[in-house]
């Protein structure tokens, strides 16, 4: 397997966040389609729950590309710094 370069890392962290972006703003929008009476309102709370949750593992998964891009770029600088000795 390749190791990813640090745009690679940094392009797939930022789709994320717009998935996540896209994920609020359809919740937001199907709520607010919700008519107003209790099963409505035990929808729309489902949607919110969902959202988060969608979210939660979004925000998870793009910390440890995160994580993983300080890692490569701490490799990198560290083995620079060797072959310069």
């Amino acid at each position: 397997m390749l190791t990813p370069t640090n745009a690679e890392l940094l392009y797939a962290i930022e789709v994320l966040k717009k998935l996540s972006e896209h994920i609020n703003t359809h919740a937001a929008h199907s709520v607010m389609q919700m008519p107003e009476s209790s099963l409505g309102e035990h929808y729309a709370g489902r949607i919110g729950v969902n959202a988060i949750e969608q979210t939660s593992h979004i925000e998870t998964v793009a910390g440890q590309l995160q994580n993983w891009r300080n890692e490569l770029l701490l490799q990198r600088s560290q083995n620079v710094s060797q072959s310069v000795k």
